[in-house]
């Protein structure tokens, strides 16, 4: 079944669900500036709006666009700025 996820004071929400070879979210976020732990390896991609993202280990902000994705491995942290409603999808791998 789906789960649903609020962060940041309900300014990301996701939907939970199992894909076909791992779990996965689906959501949004407005407008604002987030960090965030992982505790898989997580596949994001960027399906409308746009991310900026400080990536671990990284100093330099990268811009992701839609259809771009990014990986980030278990056990960090990475930032983002959004400036814009975005939507995305992340996968989760063991």
């Amino acid at each position: 079944m789906f789960n649903v996820n609020e962060y940041f004071e309900g300014n990301v929400k996701s939907l939970a669900f199992q894909a076909s070879t791992s779990p996965a979210t689906i959501g949004v976020m407005a407008k604002g500036e987030y960090v965030f732990k992982t505790s898989t390896t997580e596949y994001m991609t960027v399906i409308t709006g746009k991310m900026i993202v400080l990536l671990p280990g990284s100093t330099e902000w990268r811009e992701f666009k839609p259809f771009d994705t990014f990986i980030v491995e278990k056990n960090l942290s990475f930032k983002l700025r959004i400036n814009e409603d975005t939507s995305y999808l992340c996968l989760y791998k063991p």
